[in-house]
């Protein structure tokens, strides 16, 4: 522990925002890592518990007292040698992990959290500067080659263990840019694509090549952003090719809205939206954009995908932007010691609601309606929960206006095509039936086919991706050796 006291002495300091009405002009990152003087005091703040559940709460269990000892003490070299031990990329968690490890914090009982997702931010970027995360080549090769399909945040760490363990690492990348759902998937004010490329210099460094606008399956699909790959192979070649695959994608089958008026030109999914504008600030051209300016923009449900929609929207220059959601609204403050150290329900309020937007709660679209094929606005009602069962509140409907219905209801499957030409078994949520314990561990019903991430769980947080694909890494590991010094 760095200052016996500290969490006594020092508030807690929370990364600085630019301000709404400069950031929405933008789709530049716009959160301010703390200084080192401010990591320092917020490192002093961490109790150094007897237990530290933090570690439980992070996915990738970071050693989290560690780090913020050596922060404290301005050791910043040995910080980031302890944060890259269990997370390969911490610029992404960094950026955009929700922080699970906070709820988890024993200072959050009765006080505000150690800010460790600051600290980590601080951490990598400041190792990045003074040039201390280079490439990690193995100092011998196996002979062994690996298949990753799918260049997500599973598919890249599972990428960069295998590589740095000597294997010989293709990485296969539907869309045109490597990143997968890093990269289309989250808006550039949340995270800069150049982080990406960044990452992908290393590990090309370390002996992983890279294959984008390649689909693997029997017949290509629609890529994230809507194109085509121009190249498919079949998984019966890439058998034949390499000694191990690994399926890595993302879980990209959106929940649809089947009312009414779904078909109308102006209700589209989520990611028919928020991926073109990742795609319009690389460089790319769109000649038919999907844009909010100037329209009443609604948007269905109430997640994150739900507010990256909602910042970018105000970024296009919408008329309106208003955010329904199914639930209740949740509490604006959780009773902690009755849900610590879990994950708490509570009413979040997200930077892109800051810069604009009306939320409801308990409000189920009816339909949609509109003139000549295009969708003018939405009906609705309000509905109470009881019993865990949903009812419409009689003589509660209403209409809103809506020249654009974006549906940000969660994911429901990945890709299924891709998982049925590979012939592995599915559990009941049509995901990668696949243990996390034991000798078959992330190995999938076929032989030599291994799979993480989304693939295998469903819908997830990054830091649960990075944690899938290193798992995975060190069974794929171990059963091309026969064991594996890789860590879980």
């Amino acid at each position: 522990m760095g200052k016996a006291t500290g969490f006594l002495e020092f508030d807690r300091v929370h990364e600085a925002y630019e301000v709404p009405l400069s950031r929405v002009k933008h789709y530049k990152e716009f959160v301010h890592a703390l200084s080192d003087e401010q990591a320092k005091i917020q490192g002093a703040r961490c109790m150094d518990c007897g237990i530290p559940f933090c570690n439980n709460g992070c996915p990738v269990n970071n050693v989290i007292p560690d780090f913020n000892d050596l922060v404290y003490h301005h050791d910043w070299r040995n910080a980031i040698e302890v944060l890259h031990s269990t997370n390969n990329f911490p610029e992404f968690t960094g950026r955009i992990c929700p922080a699970p490890c906070e709820a988890a914090c024993t200072l959050g009982i009765n006080a505000d959290p150690v800010g460790i997702k600051s600290i980590e931010h601080a951490i990598i970027d400041k190792a990045w500067s003074e040039g201390w995360v280079a490439p990690q080549p193995p100092k011998r090769k196996t002979g062994k080659k690996v298949a990753v399909v799918g260049s997500g945040p599973a598919g890249l760490a599972c990428a960069q263990q295998l590589a740095r363990a000597g294997h010989d690492v293709t990485v296969f990348e539907k869309n045109d840019r490597v990143g997968g759902l890093l990269r289309y998937g989250i808006p550039d004010f949340k995270l800069e694509k150049w982080l990406i490329d960044r990452r992908m210099r290393q590990m090309e460094a370390e002996g992983v090549t890279f294959r984008t606008s390649v689909f693997v399956g029997k017949e290509a699909l629609p890529t994230t952003i809507g194109n085509m790959a121009k190249e498919t192979i079949s998984p019966e070649t890439l058998k034949d090719e390499f000694d191990a695959i690994v399926i890595a994608g993302g879980s990209e089958t959106p929940r649809d809205l089947p009312v009414p008026g779904r078909e109308l030109a102006g209700v589209h999914f989520a990611m028919d939206f928020l991926p073109q504008q990742n795609k319009v600030n690389a460089g790319d051209k769109l000649p038919e954009q999907l844009l909010a300016k100037g329209k009443h923009v609604v948007v269905i449900g109430g997640g994150d995908t739900g507010s990256d929609c909602v910042g970018t929207s105000n970024r296009h220059g919408a008329k309106s932007v208003t955010q329904f959601e199914l639930l209740p609204q949740p509490p604006e403050e959780e009773h902690k010691p009755l849900v610590w150290p879990y994950w708490p329900v509570k009413l979040r309020t997200s930077s892109s609601h800051e810069e604009g937007c009306q939320r409801d709660w308990a409000v189920a679209t009816k339909r949609f309606e509109g003139k000549n094929g295009k969708v003018e606005k939405l009906i609705a009602a309000r509905v109470e929960w009881k019993d865990g069962k949903m009812q419409e509140v009689p003589g509660s409907e209403f209409e809103m206006k809506a020249d654009l219905v974006l549906l940000a209801m969660g994911f429901t499957q990945p890709a299924s095509p891709v998982l049925e030409a590979f012939r592995v078994d599915k559990d009941a949520r049509g995901n990668v039936r696949a243990s996390t314990e034991g000798q078959r561990a992330y190995h999938t019903s076929v032989d030599k086919v291994f799979t993480a991430g989304d693939m295998r769980r469903g819908q997830s947080l990054v830091v649960w991706a990075i944690r899938e694909g290193r798992q995975c890494a060190r069974s794929v590991d171990a059963y091309l050796m026969g064991n594996s010094d890789l860590p879980r």
